[in-house]
Formats: structure tokens, sequence, C-alpha cells
């Protein structure tokens, strides 16, 4: 009688629906701070990984795990979610450029630093390093944008300000703009030449054990040794 019993109470058991197993908890608890700031890192793996076509603040919110209204809630639009990734990057691009001039010892080395610094961070941050500079995707009229931007471009002058022996004011003369143009324009030509390739075929040809560190740091000599 009992074998009876718990034979129907198992039946009973087993006719019941199974809940399903609850699904892990969207990390939508994050502090508005913290929300910001792995929607912007969330963004920045896309970029790196996608591309800045796979980038849409549906697929950020989708990489963070949050709600696809979080990334309009913080930046609006995404323009906004661009312009202020862009500005992290320059403010990390910045403080690369800082740390590879400290103890360089004089202005011309510094410079030479400063240089190899700026291609460096375009082979680590390739896709960060080309919406840097894609301002038809950027509202430069953000703070935080203008600001990042601003510094970076104080550190390129300061340090041609220093190979000429000239403080450089909010107010340029004609030849320390001309020397600011020259240098910025050798350093980001090689970085964008070497994203896209143009380089390897003249880097196959150099002497062995010399690479794209080396060239550069070939045209940078060359061209701080002349005033």
């Amino acid at each position: 009688m009992k074998r009876a019993e718990a034979k129907a109470r198992s039946g009973r058991a087993a006719d019941r629906p199974r809940r399903p197993a609850p699904r892990p908890k969207r990390p939508d608890t994050y502090h508005h701070g913290a929300l910001r700031e792995a929607l912007l890192q969330a963004a920045e793996r896309i970029l790196e990984r996608d591309g800045i076509q796979g980038l849409t603040l549906r697929a950020a919110a989708r990489e963070a795990g949050v709600s696809h209204a979080a990334p309009k809630n913080h930046f609006g639009d995404m323009t906004g979610l661009l312009s202020d990734l862009a500005a992290v990057g320059f403010e990390r691009f910045v403080a690369m450029l800082r740390e590879d001039a400290r103890d360089s010892g004089s202005p011309a080395v510094r410079m030479q630093a400063i240089g190899g610094g700026y291609v460096r961070f375009a082979r680590a941050h390739p896709g960060l390093f080309l919406l840097m500079f894609r301002s038809e995707r950027l509202d430069m009229t953000r703070p935080a944008l203008r600001a990042a931007v601003g510094a970076s471009l104080q550190v390129l002058s300061g340090a041609v300000g220093e190979r000429r022996g000239e403080p450089v004011e909010t107010q340029l003369t004609m030849p320390q703009a001309a020397q600011i143009v020259a240098a910025w324009s050798i350093v980001h030509g090689f970085a964008m030449l070497l994203l896209d390739g143009r380089l390897t075929p003249l880097l196959a040809r150099l002497p062995p054990g010399a690479d794209a560190e080396a060239l550069l740091a070939s045209i940078l000599s060359g061209a701080t040794s002349r005033r």
C-alpha cells in the first residue's frame, strides 16, 4: 500500500511542469558613472573587433549587458557616444606621449620619443586612433573632447617649441606653426601608411633586424637634426 502511494506521488511530481532556470540578472545595477564607463569600454571593444561599421548604440548596450536605452540616456545619440569615446582615446594618447617624453634627455630626443609614442599608440589601438581623427563623426563642441584634443596639440607644440628653444604661446609665429605641422604630418602620415599596409613592401626590403620603429627613428632623427 505504501509503495503504491509513493509511486502515485512520484507520478504526480513528474507531471508538474518544470520551472525554467532563472536567467542571470542583467548588470543594470551599475553606479551611474560605472555604467557610462562600462558602455565606453564595450564600445571600444566593438570598435577594435568589428570596426566603426559594427558599432551602434544597441551593439554597445548588448556588449555591456545592459538595456538598449542605457547608451541613449548617457550619450544622447551615436555622435555623442563616438565623441566621448574619442575623448577617452585622446586622454590615453596624451598620457602615453607624456610618459614617453619624460626623462628623454634633450629636446630633440624628446621630440623623437613623442613621435615614436604617436605611432605606437596608433598600432596598439588602430580602431580608436582612426576614430579620433574622423572629425565628420565627432561633435567637437563637447567639452571633454575639445579639452582632450587641445591637450594633445599642446604636447606636440610644446615639443617643437623646446626643439626651437622658443616658448610656444597661444598665438603662434608662422615658423612655429610650420614646424608643428611638419612634425605632425610626418608622424601622422607614417602611422596612417603603416595602418593601411602601404609600408609593408618597403619594410620587407629593410636590412635584417630593422623594422617600422627603426625606420621611423631614422626619419625623425633626420627631421630633428634640421632647424
